[in-house]
């Protein structure tokens, strides 16, 4: 891809949403990146209206019979095992729509954001399982709607437990880089997909990397940055509550312990996050201790608490000298000492 031939540059820009997607907008780049995407971004509506450029789409499962309205493609199957499901891609923009309709797999990327693969990456996962009948390009007339069947296949060897993916529409444009080049502009948005396949599950987050960063102030507490890794060595979707806290000698609570929510770690996959715990007083030994509670996926096949899975606690220490209280010490015994020689020149 050079731009002095006037060859495509591609971007990926991926939304994903619960039930009706919205648009996101679109820009160009050296190469197609995989996006995170998380879902309706803060402050959108539901059936959003057409963007400024004119493209406004979703993508939500079509309503099945004798259920709800579905989020989400899930489901529990068995290796060998196929399912027929019908996809929707609603074109809410005020001119007609031509989508390629496809699966992939998805990721999480470095913050816990779901994502799907770039549109220039090979899925490998549950994207090859998904095969959507007819033509890969379908063009929607505005306001119209269109059902896409199509068919998921479970391998015979599918390896057991959770395999995530989404099935996306996707849009193409040209336009004119700040070059003159001709710029191939992908705009994304899908309908995820989870299937958990039959077999022994595996339930299990480890923490990797523990390290605590004390900015060791002269006088007065301190703040301690608290940096870990959370990698899922199971074969579930889990999410956690993560706590760090601080303790001093004899297991003294130090400062304000730091919670968070860890969001779905998809198997396989990695987070690496830094929680700040406030106010902690240097007073010599300290320990970091970080407490991981796994939980249940909230959407998807998971449902309930996860199996086998248990808290998992680790800790790291250090030394942080009590400036302020060492130079008391000192002080004093200096003064202690002028006084007691003071007074012998005094008797003498």
């Amino acid at each position: 891809m050079n731009a002095k031939r006037g060859a495509a540059v591609v971007a990926a820009v991926t939304a994903l949403a619960a039930s009706t997607a919205v648009p996101v907008p679109a820009s160009a780049h050296a190469g197609a990146a995989p996006v995170a995407a998380g879902g309706i971004p803060r402050g959108a509506a539901r059936g959003a209206a057409p963007s400024p450029d004119g493209f406004a789409w979703s993508v939500k499962p079509a309503g099945a019979k004798g259920q709800s309205r579905r989020d989400f493609f899930v489901y529990a199957v068995s290796p060998g095992q196929q399912v027929r499901d019908k996809v929707v891609v609603t074109n809410m923009s005020t001119r007609k729509l031509t989508f390629r309709v496809y699966a992939t797999d998805a990721f999480n990327t470095a913050d816990g954001s779901f994502a799907l693969l770039a549109a220039d990456r090979t899925a490998t996962d549950v994207g090859t399982w998904i095969s959507v009948a007819g033509a890969p390009a379908r063009t929607v007339a505005p306001g119209r709607s269109a059902g896409l069947p199509f068919t998921l296949t479970v391998p015979p060897g599918a390896t057991p437990g959770d395999h995530s993916g989404g099935v996306i529409a996707a849009v193409t444009e040209q336009t004119t880089g700040g070059q003159g080049q001709r710029v191939n502009v992908d705009r994304r948005i899908a309908a995820r997909v989870y299937a958990r396949v039959d077999g022994a599950l595996t339930s299990s987050l480890r923490v990797e990397g523990l390290k605590a960063a004390h900015d060791r102030p002269l006088f007065g507490g301190g703040d301690v940055d608290v940096t870990y890794r959370i990698r899922n060595t199971g074969n579930v979707r889990l999410a956690a509550t993560a706590r760090a806290g601080v303790s001093g000698p004899f297991g003294t609570g130090l400062g304000s312990p730091a919670t968070r929510r860890v969001p779905e770690l998809l198997p396989g996959n990695v987070y690496t996050f830094t929680d700040r715990v406030r106010g902690v007083y240097p007073a010599g030994p300290l320990t970091a201790t970080l407490r991981l509670t796994p939980a249940a996926a909230a959407d998807g096949p998971s449902g309930g608490s996860p199996a086998g899975a248990r808290p998992t606690v680790r800790t790291t220490g250090w030394w942080a000298t009590p400036w302020a209280p060492l130079a008391g010490v000192v002080f004093a015994v200096v003064l202690a000492a002028y006084l007691v020689r003071r007074r012998r020149r005094a008797r003498a």
